[in-house]
């Protein structure tokens, strides 16, 4: 009933709606002090920090907001994890690849207080940290190479996106900066190659290339911009206002219908439904790459019609003087114009074309032989000295400044338009209309605008929002904990203060990334252990979103992908470029509308580089990913969702790669650690778990490892009898070694090695 009601309202104000209203100034004015008093659409203001009770147990400010929380459940917090607990959490939580043996021993043999402090700070210098976290940024801005829908065509040139977000996690871009290129870096002062590829985030979502309504069509991946754009960078579920006023949130179907007009200039290169990308740079270079290129074509163009004139001339001459081996018929089909010849002089020509020009070569003068030769040659240098090629990127486009009239839609239908609007932000979040948007030389500048805007330091929003998602990223779950909405109907916070000092830390900083990181993995509650039962904590905070221990949690499947790669030593750390395609079955193949398509394997590796590397096809995910809930690519995925379902142990346990690597892990152990099997054993669990094996799991693998190799021996003798009698040393070290392997397996599908603890 509420649900219609709201409906109906929404059918009964598209139904009165004005041509002058849309120029009706607004702001947050027009609402009751309940709606816009909501925490997210306040202004941040600092907090200030509590007075520890425990001084000890405080390391920054998170730990005195913290505790005050939890001293008021009369909560108390855990203790502090072992060294090389916290060395893999540290290296996983930023890296997304455990430590080495060599980094945990001189980890352990580090006396300095600050040994800790120092690992985080050089993880966060590595490269590896902006393909661990850029890869948190790809699931919010639904990234993928493909259209999706049937033919699921590729987006040519998409992976220069992630290529741009993992560089500026490691440049430690200012988040403002980072969000200003990503909705407008064509409109920037300053807009160059890579500012225009940031803007491929808004291009990102499925594209339909064979849509029943065109119009429909492009309203629907306009609605898919403003969508995204509302829930990453403001976590506010805007989206839902494009056919009615927002049922629960203070945004109305204007306030949709103003920030739809924003992205309405925007173009989509394409012929017919081809999908296209486009050359990026600064716009002078790119006008000199033009006029070079106009510059060269137009003398190769001249060269080749010279060089074309005399062939003409020669052949005419041989056809004129009957010294031509051809038929008349065949004569006849040279002689007529190409856009004229029928089908049968068609074929003719292509019959006999090279035995023309051999008559032709033969029968050249001197003269037209050398004159010919320059052509050719000018030709050759003149295409060797063409400028080199700008990036694509795989963008939208303004070509005016000259805005199209943007309206409300009654009812979301793009065909049903009632008033006119201008551009413009959500009322509740503003104290009054914006000014209308400066354009620029080829585009309105409206999207400029929004972006100036959305990255404020007066943005109610935009630091709570990048915050808690760090915050999500290192705790598993933010200080609100649905990270894409902010708004009256998303989820209590557990530290309102916590977020608001954040925020204000962040900004006051330059937007700045890393030191955030900084602050929150130096602190005790980062660095607590993950206890056992406390029933207690567990009754009053069963959710532990108070932080009164540090709760264990999977990793994601790229970061569990990489890490089997990593401990058997095939991991490629090639970084950049054109994204791969690991092999999948042909059973998996088999599943798509056209089995095979858009999916080439690579070699072996190439296949082999880092998860974040990997093709992302919306139809087709590589199943070691899938399997481990990677995410939905067509909408934006705030918090990826942890199942336990039977397909991974099946993936996990029985699929081809998992073999693979379970052998290559095996002789990996093998080649580095000698015949001894106890320091085979060692380097595995320091490879695989960042820690040495105790002395009775050392005595339950090597039970294991004989009974297994005496098992596979009994196995294949029962089979083949015959040929078993007088087995050699070496083949029974062949079944040790499948034994090994057999461990390798079990030792990667361990709930340690999948666990974040």
């Amino acid at each position: 009933m509420r649900w219609f009601q709201a409906c109906l309202v929404g059918m009964l104000a598209g139904c009165v709606l004005s041509a002058a209203a849309g120029s009706e100034p607004y702001g947050r004015f027009q609402f009751e002090e309940s709606d816009r008093d909501h925490w997210a659409f306040r202004k941040v203001e600092r907090p200030e920090v509590p007075k520890p009770v425990d001084v000890a147990w405080v390391r920054t400010p998170i730990d005195a907001f913290v505790a005050a929380e939890l001293q008021s459940q009369k909560l108390t917090t855990a203790a502090p994890a072992d060294p090389l607990t916290l060395l893999r959490r540290a290296h996983l939580d930023l890296t997304g690849l455990p430590p080495t043996p060599v980094e945990q021993k001189a980890f352990l043999a580090n006396p300095s207080p600050q040994r800790y402090a120092a690992v985080v700070d050089a993880l966060l210098a590595r490269p590896d940290y902006g393909e661990r976290w850029g890869r948190h940024w790809l699931d919010v801005v639904r990234y993928a190479e493909s259209n999706g829908y049937e033919r699921d065509n590729l987006k040519p040139h998409a992976w220069r996106y992630r290529d741009y977000v993992i560089a500026a996690f490691n440049d430690d871009k200012p988040y403002d900066r980072f969000v200003m290129e990503q909705i407008a870096g064509d409109e920037l002062a300053d807009s160059n190659a890579e500012t225009q590829i940031a803007t491929t985030f808004l291009r990102l979502g499925p594209w339909d290339d064979e849509p029943a309504d065109p119009i429909v069509d492009r309203y629907d991946q306009l609605d898919d911009v403003v969508g995204t754009t509302a829930a990453t960078f403001l976590a506010i579920t805007l989206r839902c206002a494009r056919c009615h006023d927002h049922k629960f949130e203070p945004f109305s179907q204007r306030d949709y219908s103003r920030v739809l007009a924003v992205f309405e200039p925007l173009k989509r290169p394409q012929i017919g439904r081809d999908d296209l990308d486009r050359f990026v740079g600064r716009a002078e270079d790119l006008a000199q790459y033009r006029a070079a290129i106009a510059q060269a074509d137009q003398v190769v163009s001249e060269l080749s019609q010279r060089r074309d004139e005399i062939e003409r001339q020669v052949r005419e001459r041989l056809f004129n003087e009957g010294r031509t081996s051809l038929s008349p018929e065949s004569v006849s089909a040279f002689q007529t114009p190409a856009k004229d010849r029928n089908e049968a002089q068609k074929k003719l020509v292509e019959e006999f074309q090279g035995k023309l020009a051999e008559e032709v070569n033969a029968a050249c003068r001197p003269e037209e032989r050398g004159e010919m030769d320059r052509c050719t040659a000018e030709i050759a240098v003149t295409n060797s000295h063409r400028p080199t090629e700008p990036p694509r990127g795989y963008v939208w486009y303004e070509d005016s400044p000259q805005a199209p009239l943007a309206h409300v839609f009654f009812r979301g239908d793009p065909r049903s338009p009632r008033e006119a609007v201008e551009p413009g932000l959500p009322a509740v979040l503003v104290d009054a209309a914006p000014p209308l948007p400066t354009p620029t030389a080829s585009s309105t500048g409206r999207r400029l605008q929004l972006a100036h805007w959305i990255a404020s330091p007066d943005n109610p929003l935009t630091a709570r929002v990048i915050v808690n998602r760090i915050w999500q990223g290192h705790f598993g779950q933010g200080i609100c904990g649905t990270e894409n909405d902010l708004g009256v109907m998303g989820d209590s916070l557990s530290h309102e203060e916590l977020l608001d000092w954040l925020a204000s830390e962040f900004v006051a900083g330059g937007w700045r990334i890393k030191p955030l990181h900084r602050l929150i993995m130096l602190s005790s509650a980062y660095q607590q252990s993950a206890v056992g039962q406390r029933p207690q904590a567990e009754r009053i905070d069963p959710e532990n979103r108070l932080l009164w221990h540090w709760r264990p949690r999977r990793l994601e499947a790229e970061a569990v992908r990489d890490c089997i790669l990593l401990a058997s030593g095939d991991l490629s750390l090639k970084r950049g470029g054109p994204s791969v395609m690991p092999r999948i079955s042909e059973e998996v193949l088999a599943g798509q509308s056209r089995p095979g398509s858009g999916w080439a394997p690579s070699d072996l590796a190439e296949a082999n580089r880092r998860s974040v590397y990997v093709f992302v096809k919306r139809t087709l995910p590589l199943p070691e990913l899938e399997v481990l809930d990677f995410p939905n690519t067509n909408l934006s995925c705030e918090q990826r969702s942890v199942s336990t379902i039977a397909p991974q142990a099946l993936t996990f346990l029985n699929g081809a790669f998992m073999q693979e690597q379970s052998r290559h892990f095996a002789s990996r152990l093998q080649r580095e650690a000698g015949p001894d099997l106890a320091a085979q054993l060692d380097l595995a669990f320091r490879l695989a778990l960042s820690r040495p094996a105790t002395a009775d799991e050392v005595t339950e693998i090597r039970d294991f490892i004989a009974r297994h190799a005496r098992q596979i021996e009994a196995d294949e003798s029962a089979t083949t009898a015959a040929q078993s009698a007088g087995k050699s040393r070496s083949a029974s070290s062949d079944y040790e070694r499948r034994a090994l392997e057999a461990f390798c397996l079990v030792l990667l599908n361990s709930n340690e090695f999948v666990y974040l603890r």
